[in-house]
Protein backbone atom coordinates (compact mmCIF):
# COMPACT_ATOMS: atom_id res chain seq x y z
CA UNK A 1 0.00 0.00 0.00
CA UNK A 2 1.36 3.44 -0.93
CA UNK A 3 2.73 5.54 1.93
CA UNK A 4 0.24 8.32 1.07
CA UNK A 5 -2.74 5.95 0.91
CA UNK A 6 -5.57 7.10 3.20
CA UNK A 7 -6.72 3.49 3.60
CA UNK A 8 -3.88 2.79 6.03
CA UNK A 9 -5.55 5.18 8.52
CA UNK A 10 -8.29 3.48 10.62
CA UNK A 11 -10.09 6.77 11.27
CA UNK A 12 -10.33 7.46 7.54
CA UNK A 13 -11.84 4.02 6.96
CA UNK A 14 -14.41 4.70 9.68
CA UNK A 15 -15.22 8.14 8.26
CA UNK A 16 -15.53 6.68 4.76
CA UNK A 17 -17.86 3.83 5.80
CA UNK A 18 -20.10 6.26 7.67
CA UNK A 19 -20.13 8.53 4.62
CA UNK A 20 -21.33 5.58 2.50
CA UNK A 21 -24.47 5.34 4.63
CA UNK A 22 -24.99 9.08 4.89
CA UNK A 23 -24.50 9.73 1.17
CA UNK A 24 -26.84 6.90 0.17
CA UNK A 25 -29.54 8.38 2.38
CA UNK A 26 -28.94 11.88 1.05
CA UNK A 27 -29.30 10.78 -2.56
CA UNK A 28 -32.43 8.72 -1.98
CA UNK A 29 -33.90 11.79 -0.30
CA UNK A 30 -32.77 13.99 -3.20
CA UNK A 31 -35.27 12.15 -5.40
CA UNK A 32 -37.95 11.36 -2.84
CA UNK A 33 -38.48 14.69 -1.06
CA UNK A 34 -39.37 16.84 -4.12
CA UNK A 35 -41.54 14.02 -5.47
CA UNK A 36 -43.54 14.05 -2.22
CA UNK A 37 -44.22 17.73 -2.90
CA UNK A 38 -45.12 17.15 -6.56
CA UNK A 39 -47.12 13.92 -6.29
CA UNK A 40 -48.53 13.80 -2.74
CA UNK A 41 -48.98 17.52 -2.07
CA UNK A 42 -49.56 18.82 -5.64
CA UNK A 43 -46.92 21.55 -5.29
CA UNK A 44 -46.51 24.20 -8.01
CA UNK A 45 -43.13 25.00 -9.66
CA UNK A 46 -42.74 27.94 -7.30
CA UNK A 47 -43.43 25.77 -4.24
CA UNK A 48 -40.96 23.13 -5.46
CA UNK A 49 -38.41 25.92 -5.91
CA UNK A 50 -39.08 27.15 -2.37
CA UNK A 51 -38.57 23.62 -1.01
CA UNK A 52 -35.22 23.31 -2.78
CA UNK A 53 -34.21 26.78 -1.57
CA UNK A 54 -34.98 25.97 2.06
CA UNK A 55 -32.98 22.74 1.88
CA UNK A 56 -29.78 24.75 1.33
CA UNK A 57 -30.68 28.13 2.83
CA UNK A 58 -28.89 27.21 6.06
CA UNK A 59 -25.53 27.64 4.35
CA UNK A 60 -26.38 31.30 3.80
CA UNK A 61 -27.79 31.75 7.31
CA UNK A 62 -25.17 29.98 9.44
CA UNK A 63 -22.51 28.82 6.98
CA UNK A 64 -19.83 31.35 7.98
CA UNK A 65 -20.16 31.14 11.79
CA UNK A 66 -20.28 27.34 11.46
CA UNK A 67 -16.66 27.42 10.30
CA UNK A 68 -15.52 29.25 13.43
CA UNK A 69 -17.53 26.84 15.61
CA UNK A 70 -16.00 23.83 13.83
CA UNK A 71 -12.52 25.20 14.59
CA UNK A 72 -13.48 25.45 18.29
CA UNK A 73 -15.65 22.39 19.05
CA UNK A 74 -15.03 18.60 19.18
CA UNK A 75 -15.36 17.53 15.57
CA UNK A 76 -16.16 13.84 16.14
CA UNK A 77 -19.14 14.77 18.32
CA UNK A 78 -20.29 17.33 15.78
CA UNK A 79 -20.40 14.74 12.97
CA UNK A 80 -22.40 12.28 15.10
CA UNK A 81 -24.94 14.84 16.29
CA UNK A 82 -25.42 16.29 12.78
CA UNK A 83 -26.23 12.90 11.24
CA UNK A 84 -28.51 11.91 14.12
CA UNK A 85 -30.45 15.18 13.84
CA UNK A 86 -30.92 14.69 10.10
CA UNK A 87 -32.18 11.16 10.63
CA UNK A 88 -34.72 12.14 13.28
CA UNK A 89 -36.04 15.11 11.31
CA UNK A 90 -36.53 13.08 8.14
CA UNK A 91 -38.20 10.26 10.10
CA UNK A 92 -40.99 12.70 10.98
CA UNK A 93 -42.07 12.86 7.31
CA UNK A 94 -43.26 9.23 6.86
CA UNK A 95 -44.74 9.30 10.38
CA UNK A 96 -46.85 12.36 9.48
CA UNK A 97 -47.81 10.74 6.17
CA UNK A 98 -48.97 7.56 7.92
CA UNK A 99 -51.08 9.76 10.22
CA UNK A 100 -52.51 11.61 7.19
CA UNK A 101 -51.10 14.86 8.62
CA UNK A 102 -48.25 15.65 6.22
CA UNK A 103 -48.25 19.22 4.90
CA UNK A 104 -46.00 21.29 2.68
CA UNK A 105 -45.23 23.49 5.71
CA UNK A 106 -43.82 20.47 7.57
CA UNK A 107 -41.65 19.59 4.58
CA UNK A 108 -40.34 23.16 4.56
CA UNK A 109 -39.40 22.98 8.25
CA UNK A 110 -37.78 19.55 7.91
CA UNK A 111 -35.58 20.47 4.95
CA UNK A 112 -34.55 23.78 6.54
CA UNK A 113 -33.49 22.22 9.85
CA UNK A 114 -31.89 19.25 8.09
CA UNK A 115 -29.94 21.77 6.05
CA UNK A 116 -28.62 23.34 9.28
CA UNK A 117 -27.33 19.93 10.38
CA UNK A 118 -25.81 19.39 6.94
CA UNK A 119 -23.84 22.63 7.28
CA UNK A 120 -22.01 21.28 10.31
CA UNK A 121 -21.62 17.78 8.86
CA UNK A 122 -20.10 18.97 5.58
CA UNK A 123 -17.80 21.64 7.03
CA UNK A 124 -16.58 19.28 9.76
CA UNK A 125 -16.01 16.39 7.35
CA UNK A 126 -13.78 18.42 5.04
CA UNK A 127 -11.95 20.08 7.95
CA UNK A 128 -11.15 16.86 9.80
CA UNK A 129 -9.87 15.01 6.74
CA UNK A 130 -6.37 16.60 6.51
CA UNK A 131 -5.76 15.76 10.17
CA UNK A 132 -6.46 12.10 9.53
CA UNK A 133 -4.56 11.51 6.29
CA UNK A 134 -1.92 14.26 6.35
CA UNK A 135 -1.28 16.79 3.61
CA UNK A 136 0.40 14.23 1.33
CA UNK A 137 -2.68 12.01 1.43
CA UNK A 138 -5.18 14.69 0.44
CA UNK A 139 -5.47 13.90 -3.28
CA UNK A 140 -6.13 10.15 -2.86
CA UNK A 141 -8.41 10.82 0.12
CA UNK A 142 -10.45 13.41 -1.77
CA UNK A 143 -10.52 11.15 -4.83
CA UNK A 144 -11.97 8.40 -2.64
CA UNK A 145 -14.58 10.73 -1.14
CA UNK A 146 -15.62 12.23 -4.48
CA UNK A 147 -15.78 8.74 -6.00
CA UNK A 148 -18.01 7.71 -3.12
CA UNK A 149 -20.23 10.72 -3.74
CA UNK A 150 -20.45 9.74 -7.39
CA UNK A 151 -21.21 6.07 -6.72
CA UNK A 152 -23.91 7.00 -4.21
CA UNK A 153 -25.32 9.48 -6.72
CA UNK A 154 -25.76 6.57 -9.12
CA UNK A 155 -26.93 4.00 -6.57
CA UNK A 156 -28.86 6.35 -4.29
CA UNK A 157 -30.71 8.34 -6.94
CA UNK A 158 -31.37 5.26 -9.04
CA UNK A 159 -32.63 3.45 -5.95
CA UNK A 160 -34.55 6.54 -4.89
CA UNK A 161 -36.53 6.56 -8.11
CA UNK A 162 -37.19 2.84 -7.78
CA UNK A 163 -38.22 3.11 -4.13
CA UNK A 164 -40.65 5.92 -4.92
CA UNK A 165 -42.27 3.72 -7.58
CA UNK A 166 -42.38 0.62 -5.38
CA UNK A 167 -43.03 2.05 -1.92
CA UNK A 168 -44.20 5.67 -2.48
CA UNK A 169 -42.11 8.76 -1.79
CA UNK A 170 -42.77 9.01 1.99
CA UNK A 171 -41.53 5.47 2.57
CA UNK A 172 -38.44 6.23 0.49
CA UNK A 173 -37.78 9.12 2.90
CA UNK A 174 -37.94 6.59 5.77
CA UNK A 175 -35.00 4.81 4.11
CA UNK A 176 -33.16 8.13 4.03
CA UNK A 177 -33.76 8.66 7.75
CA UNK A 178 -32.50 5.18 8.65
CA UNK A 179 -29.35 5.71 6.58
CA UNK A 180 -28.45 8.89 8.48
CA UNK A 181 -29.09 7.24 11.84
CA UNK A 182 -26.92 4.27 10.86
CA UNK A 183 -24.15 6.67 9.83
CA UNK A 184 -24.32 8.38 13.23
CA UNK A 185 -23.93 5.01 14.95
CA UNK A 186 -20.95 4.11 12.74
CA UNK A 187 -19.23 7.40 13.63
CA UNK A 188 -19.17 6.31 17.28
CA UNK A 189 -16.14 4.21 16.29
CA UNK A 190 -14.25 7.32 15.12
CA UNK A 191 -11.21 7.87 17.35
CA UNK A 192 -10.48 11.53 16.87
CA UNK A 193 -7.61 11.40 19.36
CA UNK A 194 -5.50 9.50 16.81
CA UNK A 195 -5.56 12.46 14.44
CA UNK A 196 -2.73 15.01 14.57
CA UNK A 197 -3.75 17.79 16.88
CA UNK A 198 -4.17 21.28 15.49
CA UNK A 199 -1.64 23.84 16.72
CA UNK A 200 -2.69 25.57 19.91
CA UNK A 201 -4.20 28.96 19.26
CA UNK A 202 -2.44 31.97 20.78
CA UNK A 203 -4.19 33.63 23.71
CA UNK A 204 -5.09 36.69 21.66
CA UNK A 205 -6.68 34.46 18.99
CA UNK A 206 -8.83 32.70 21.59
CA UNK A 207 -10.16 36.07 22.74
CA UNK A 208 -11.01 37.22 19.20
CA UNK A 209 -14.72 37.90 18.66
CA UNK A 210 -16.58 35.44 16.47
CA UNK A 211 -17.05 38.01 13.71
CA UNK A 212 -13.30 38.66 13.59
CA UNK A 213 -12.58 34.94 13.22
CA UNK A 214 -15.19 34.69 10.46
CA UNK A 215 -13.68 37.68 8.64
CA UNK A 216 -10.23 36.06 8.81
CA UNK A 217 -11.53 32.98 6.99
CA UNK A 218 -13.37 35.05 4.38
CA UNK A 219 -10.29 37.15 3.68
CA UNK A 220 -8.14 34.04 3.40
CA UNK A 221 -10.38 32.81 0.57
CA UNK A 222 -11.32 36.02 -1.23
CA UNK A 223 -7.91 37.64 -0.79
CA UNK A 224 -6.13 34.84 -2.67
CA UNK A 225 -6.46 34.92 -6.47
CA UNK A 226 -6.45 31.13 -6.83
CA UNK A 227 -8.88 30.40 -4.01
CA UNK A 228 -11.17 33.19 -5.22
CA UNK A 229 -11.23 31.75 -8.76
CA UNK A 230 -11.95 28.23 -7.46
CA UNK A 231 -14.80 29.57 -5.33
CA UNK A 232 -16.34 31.59 -8.16
CA UNK A 233 -16.19 28.77 -10.73
CA UNK A 234 -17.68 26.25 -8.31
CA UNK A 235 -20.41 28.70 -7.28
CA UNK A 236 -21.43 29.29 -10.91
CA UNK A 237 -21.46 25.52 -11.51
CA UNK A 238 -23.74 24.99 -8.53
CA UNK A 239 -25.99 27.89 -9.52
CA UNK A 240 -26.52 26.52 -13.03
CA UNK A 241 -26.91 22.92 -11.87
CA UNK A 242 -29.52 23.82 -9.27
CA UNK A 243 -31.57 25.92 -11.68
CA UNK A 244 -31.69 22.82 -13.91
CA UNK A 245 -32.29 20.22 -11.20
CA UNK A 246 -35.02 22.08 -9.31
CA UNK A 247 -37.34 21.93 -12.32
CA UNK A 248 -36.50 18.36 -13.35
CA UNK A 249 -39.11 16.62 -11.11
CA UNK A 250 -41.82 18.94 -12.47
CA UNK A 251 -40.64 18.47 -16.06
CA UNK A 252 -40.23 14.68 -15.93
CA UNK A 253 -43.34 13.74 -13.96
CA UNK A 254 -45.84 16.44 -14.86
CA UNK A 255 -44.95 17.65 -18.37
CA UNK A 256 -43.21 14.67 -20.00
CA UNK A 257 -45.26 12.06 -18.14
CA UNK A 258 -42.17 9.99 -17.29
CA UNK A 259 -41.81 7.89 -14.16
CA UNK A 260 -39.84 8.63 -11.01
CA UNK A 261 -37.56 5.76 -12.01
CA UNK A 262 -36.58 7.50 -15.25
CA UNK A 263 -35.85 10.71 -13.32
CA UNK A 264 -33.67 8.75 -10.89
CA UNK A 265 -31.74 7.17 -13.80
CA UNK A 266 -31.23 10.57 -15.42
CA UNK A 267 -29.74 11.96 -12.21
CA UNK A 268 -27.74 8.75 -11.82
CA UNK A 269 -26.05 9.51 -15.17
CA UNK A 270 -24.60 12.58 -13.48
CA UNK A 271 -23.24 10.31 -10.76
CA UNK A 272 -21.50 8.21 -13.41
CA UNK A 273 -19.88 11.38 -14.74
CA UNK A 274 -18.76 12.38 -11.23
CA UNK A 275 -17.24 8.95 -10.66
CA UNK A 276 -15.34 8.91 -13.95
CA UNK A 277 -14.07 12.45 -13.39
CA UNK A 278 -12.93 11.68 -9.85
CA UNK A 279 -11.11 8.50 -10.93
CA UNK A 280 -9.36 10.22 -13.83
CA UNK A 281 -8.39 13.41 -12.00
CA UNK A 282 -5.22 12.21 -10.31
CA UNK A 283 -3.74 10.50 -13.38
CA UNK A 284 -4.53 13.37 -15.74
CA UNK A 285 -3.16 15.95 -13.30
CA UNK A 286 0.06 13.96 -12.94
CA UNK A 287 0.52 14.20 -16.71
CA UNK A 288 -0.75 17.70 -17.51
CA UNK A 289 -0.48 19.49 -14.17
CA UNK A 290 -3.20 20.52 -11.74
CA UNK A 291 -4.02 23.88 -13.29
CA UNK A 292 -3.96 22.79 -16.91
CA UNK A 293 -6.24 19.85 -16.09
CA UNK A 294 -8.77 22.13 -14.43
CA UNK A 295 -8.61 24.62 -17.31
CA UNK A 296 -8.85 22.13 -20.16
CA UNK A 297 -11.60 20.10 -18.48
CA UNK A 298 -13.68 23.26 -18.27
CA UNK A 299 -12.92 24.39 -21.82
CA UNK A 300 -13.90 21.09 -23.44
CA UNK A 301 -16.57 19.71 -21.08
CA UNK A 302 -18.47 22.64 -19.53
CA UNK A 303 -20.25 23.57 -22.81
CA UNK A 304 -21.98 20.18 -22.65
CA UNK A 305 -24.31 21.84 -20.14
CA UNK A 306 -26.08 23.39 -23.12
CA UNK A 307 -27.33 19.92 -24.10
CA UNK A 308 -29.33 19.51 -20.88
CA UNK A 309 -32.17 21.94 -21.80
CA UNK A 310 -32.87 19.76 -24.87
CA UNK A 311 -34.38 17.10 -22.59
CA UNK A 312 -37.53 15.53 -24.00
CA UNK A 313 -38.91 12.25 -25.31
CA UNK A 314 -36.94 9.67 -27.28
CA UNK A 315 -33.37 10.54 -28.34
CA UNK A 316 -33.55 13.97 -26.71
CA UNK A 317 -33.59 12.32 -23.30
CA UNK A 318 -30.35 10.50 -24.19
CA UNK A 319 -28.77 13.69 -25.56
CA UNK A 320 -29.63 15.63 -22.40
CA UNK A 321 -28.40 12.77 -20.24
CA UNK A 322 -25.09 12.71 -22.12
CA UNK A 323 -24.70 16.45 -21.62
CA UNK A 324 -25.38 16.05 -17.90
CA UNK A 325 -22.86 13.19 -17.67
CA UNK A 326 -20.13 15.28 -19.37
CA UNK A 327 -20.80 18.32 -17.19
CA UNK A 328 -20.60 16.16 -14.06
CA UNK A 329 -17.38 14.50 -15.33
CA UNK A 330 -15.82 17.96 -15.25
CA UNK A 331 -17.30 18.58 -11.78
CA UNK A 332 -15.80 15.31 -10.51
CA UNK A 333 -12.33 16.40 -11.63
CA UNK A 334 -12.87 19.86 -10.12
CA UNK A 335 -13.92 18.38 -6.78
CA UNK A 336 -10.80 16.23 -6.40
CA UNK A 337 -8.23 18.75 -7.62
CA UNK A 338 -9.88 21.96 -6.41
CA UNK A 339 -10.66 20.67 -2.91
CA UNK A 340 -7.14 19.24 -2.54
CA UNK A 341 -5.64 22.55 -3.69
CA UNK A 342 -7.60 24.68 -1.25
CA UNK A 343 -6.94 22.31 1.67
CA UNK A 344 -3.21 22.33 0.89
CA UNK A 345 -3.13 26.15 0.72
CA UNK A 346 -4.77 26.54 4.15
CA UNK A 347 -3.12 26.08 7.58
CA UNK A 348 -4.83 23.76 10.07
CA UNK A 349 -6.06 26.60 12.26
CA UNK A 350 -8.06 28.05 9.34
CA UNK A 351 -9.43 24.83 7.79
CA UNK A 352 -12.88 25.10 9.36
CA UNK A 353 -13.33 28.73 8.38
CA UNK A 354 -11.93 28.18 4.87
CA UNK A 355 -14.27 25.24 4.27
CA UNK A 356 -17.19 27.18 5.75
CA UNK A 357 -16.49 30.13 3.45
CA UNK A 358 -16.45 27.83 0.43
CA UNK A 359 -19.61 26.09 1.61
CA UNK A 360 -21.29 29.45 2.21
CA UNK A 361 -20.53 30.49 -1.38
CA UNK A 362 -21.06 27.13 -3.08
CA UNK A 363 -24.16 25.94 -1.27
CA UNK A 364 -25.47 29.50 -1.04
CA UNK A 365 -25.38 29.43 -4.84
CA UNK A 366 -27.53 26.28 -4.70
CA UNK A 367 -30.07 28.03 -2.48
CA UNK A 368 -30.17 31.04 -4.80
CA UNK A 369 -30.38 28.77 -7.84
CA UNK A 370 -33.38 26.94 -6.40
CA UNK A 371 -35.18 30.22 -5.67
CA UNK A 372 -34.36 31.62 -9.13
CA UNK A 373 -35.48 28.37 -10.75
CA UNK A 374 -38.85 28.42 -8.99
CA UNK A 375 -39.39 32.08 -9.85
CA UNK A 376 -38.42 31.65 -13.50
CA UNK A 377 -40.50 28.49 -13.73
CA UNK A 378 -43.57 30.45 -12.71
CA UNK A 379 -42.81 33.51 -14.86
CA UNK A 380 -41.24 32.26 -18.11
CA UNK A 381 -41.88 28.50 -18.13
CA UNK A 382 -39.87 25.35 -17.59
CA UNK A 383 -37.86 25.27 -20.82
CA UNK A 384 -36.69 28.88 -20.64
CA UNK A 385 -35.59 28.21 -17.07
CA UNK A 386 -33.56 25.22 -18.23
CA UNK A 387 -31.74 27.34 -20.83
CA UNK A 388 -30.72 29.82 -18.14
CA UNK A 389 -29.29 27.01 -16.03
CA UNK A 390 -27.55 25.34 -18.96
CA UNK A 391 -25.92 28.62 -20.02
CA UNK A 392 -24.54 29.24 -16.53
CA UNK A 393 -23.22 25.68 -16.37
CA UNK A 394 -21.48 26.11 -19.72
CA UNK A 395 -19.54 29.25 -18.77
CA UNK A 396 -18.76 28.43 -15.13
CA UNK A 397 -15.19 27.34 -15.96
CA UNK A 398 -14.09 30.85 -17.01
CA UNK A 399 -12.94 32.22 -13.60
CA UNK A 400 -10.47 29.33 -13.17
CA UNK A 401 -9.47 29.35 -16.84
CA UNK A 402 -8.59 33.05 -16.67
CA UNK A 403 -6.79 32.86 -13.29
CA UNK A 404 -3.31 31.80 -12.11
CA UNK A 405 -4.77 28.37 -11.25
CA UNK A 406 -4.48 27.38 -14.93
CA UNK A 407 -0.66 27.59 -14.80
CA UNK A 408 -0.17 25.58 -11.61
CA UNK A 409 1.74 22.34 -12.14
CA UNK A 410 1.34 20.74 -8.70
CA UNK A 411 -0.02 21.23 -5.21
CA UNK A 412 1.80 23.87 -3.15
CA UNK A 413 4.00 22.93 -0.22
CA UNK A 414 2.21 22.50 3.10
CA UNK A 415 0.63 25.73 4.28
CA UNK A 416 2.58 27.45 7.02
CA UNK A 417 0.54 29.52 9.49
CA UNK A 418 3.45 31.92 9.74
CA UNK A 419 3.41 32.66 6.02
CA UNK A 420 -0.28 32.30 5.15
CA UNK A 421 -1.79 35.38 6.72
CA UNK A 422 -4.96 37.21 5.71
CA UNK A 423 -4.89 40.96 5.34
CA UNK A 424 -4.89 42.73 8.71
CA UNK A 425 -8.30 43.31 10.19
CA UNK A 426 -9.47 46.47 11.90
CA UNK A 427 -9.42 46.29 15.68
CA UNK A 428 -12.80 45.25 17.07
CA UNK A 429 -13.81 46.73 20.42
CA UNK A 430 -15.00 44.04 22.82
CA UNK A 431 -17.61 44.39 25.48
Amino acid sequence: MRSDSPWRVPDFRTLFSAAVLSQLGTNVGYVAVPLIAVEALDASPGEVGALATLSTLAFLLIGLPAGAWVDRLPQRRMLIVADAVRGLLLASVPVAWWCDALTLAQLYVVVLLSGCATVFYDVTGQSILPRFVGRDGLVPANAAMVSLMAVTNVAGRGAGGGLVQLLTAPLAVAVTALSHLASAVRLLWLKEATAPAAPAAPADRVREPLRTQIATGVRHVLGNKELRALALSASLTNLGSQILNTMMPVLFVRELGLSAGVLGLYWAAGGVGLLLGARCARAVAARLGFGRTLGLAGLFLAPAGLLVPLVGHGPWLWIAGTGWLCAMFKTGMDNVLGVSLRQRMTPDALLGRMNATFRFLLTGAIAIGAAVSGLLGELVGLHSTLWVGGSLLACAFLPVFLSPVRTRRALPAEADPATVRPAPLPRVREG
